[in-house]
């Protein structure tokens, strides 16, 4: 069984090592995230996730992000998502519990954690625990664990974006976007052929679809980061495969950059 989930976090760094501590899970499919009170409601009412991870402590209190989100989701839904509450603060645990949240992460999040949800997860909906594979979460050590992961047999179908606009239906396979640069509210998505198509959503909604491998390195593009062939830290840009494309990046999303950067070195690497 899938359980989709969304990551409601106001610090962006936080939603990605989530998000990329939750990708090695096959039952974890992610949805969206949302940085502050009012879009991760939202966010939630429109794709009704079966999972929240929500911080309760954010280090930006205009986000103003607290345990009071989940009242808010009873006057809306019957049934309201599993919270997952994720914070680095140990002293909430005791009023989490009296919103009857489903599990209580501290940060920095442990692989271990999300071993222990998913099991938890499993033995609620009665499914039998062998389903998920212990074995592959024996790591000695914690830089091997996305390898790890990644070394199971299930190949994921790849992911058909339809663009679609009055009656016309145009498909693509996102292993060949290599970018997405914003265009007001509308985006234009940048293939390998070379071709640009342009949708009518913004990179807001693209950043909230679209999962790893495409990261938002700055607010004007998402770069599809299993393409990139140079990331030059000194300029802040990003170089394309086969491409002469080169995409800048902003101090404000360092930490994706970063993120990219030892999601490559994790694979079959050798620097020199």
């Amino acid at each position: 069984m899938n359980y989709s989930y969304v990551i409601i976090d106001d610090n962006q760094e936080s939603v990605i090592e989530t998000k990329a501590m939750a990708d090695g899970f096959s039952e974890l499919s992610f949805v969206g995230s949302a940085n502050n009170y009012d879009e991760g409601l939202n966010l939630i009412l429109e794709h009704n996730p079966q999972l929240v991870f929500l911080e309760i402590d954010p280090k930006n209190k205009k986000s103003n992000l607290s345990l009071a989100l989940i009242n808010e989701l009873y006057r809306y839904l019957n049934v309201i998502p599993k919270i997952i509450v994720t914070t680095s603060k140990k002293d909430l645990a005791f009023e989490a519990i009296q919103y009857q949240v489903t599990d209580y992460l501290l940060k920095p999040l442990a692989r271990i954690d999300f071993v222990k949800l998913v099991l938890k997860l499993k033995k609620t909906a009665g499914l039998p625990e062998k389903e998920v594979d212990l074995e592959s979460f024996k790591e000695e050590d914690p830089k091997n664990s996305f390898i790890a992961e990644h070394d199971t047999p299930t190949i994921a179908e790849p992911l058909i974006l339809c663009i679609k606009s009055y009656g016309d239906y145009r498909y693509i396979d996102t292993r060949d976007i290599c970018y997405l640069q914003a265009d007001n509210n509308s985006t234009d998505i940048h293939l390998n052929t070379g071709e640009i198509v342009t949708a009518f959503k913004t990179l807001k909604h693209f950043e909230n679809v679209l999962s790893f491998p495409f990261v938002r390195i700055h607010n004007s593009y998402i770069v599809n980061s299993s393409l990139i062939s140079r990331i030059h830290t000194g300029n802040a840009v990003c170089y394309i495969k086969n491409s002469n494309a080169k995409i800048p990046f902003s101090k404000s999303y360092k930490a994706n950059i970063d993120l990219i950067i030892s999601e490559i070195s994790n694979g079959n690497y050798l620097e020199i």
